[in-house]
């Protein structure tokens, strides 16, 4: 199981999520590994999710290669960062896609290191 499809399997068995609860709307996430497309269908309905592994019609569609979404659902990568470096691509509703960010696991920071264990 990629982290990708672990990611949406989370969602689904979720399937609620209280910081959505004024949200309305689909999104599709087309996911590209070479020539191979893998559609997620995301539907939210005030803060309850439903996930599909669909390409029906959705308020936003969401393009990105398959490394680049397993990167984000490990929390490698963070989506806005992605955005603007034009490794996703948004058609619909922008502010949906961006308020997406937040059901992904936040980026880890650089390690801390333990001044106890340098001598210090």
């Amino acid at each position: 199981m990629t982290a990708t499809s672990a990611f949406f399997e989370r969602l689904t068995v979720a399937g609620r999520d209280p910081r959505f609860s004024k949200v309305c709307g689909s999104v599709r996430f087309d996911i590209r590994d070479g020539g191979h497309l893998e559609q997620w269908l995301l539907d939210i309905d005030h803060g309850r999710m439903r996930v599909t592994r669909s390409g029906g019609p959705a308020t936003t569609v969401i393009q990105v290669s398959a490394q680049v979404a397993d990167a984000m659902a490990r929390g490698e990568v963070n989506g806005l960062a992605a955005i603007t470096r034009g490794e996703i691509l948004v058609d619909g509703d922008l502010g949906l896609a961006l308020r997406l960010g937040r059901l992904f696991p936040r980026e880890a920071g650089p390690l801390q290191r333990d001044d106890r264990d340098s001598g210090r």
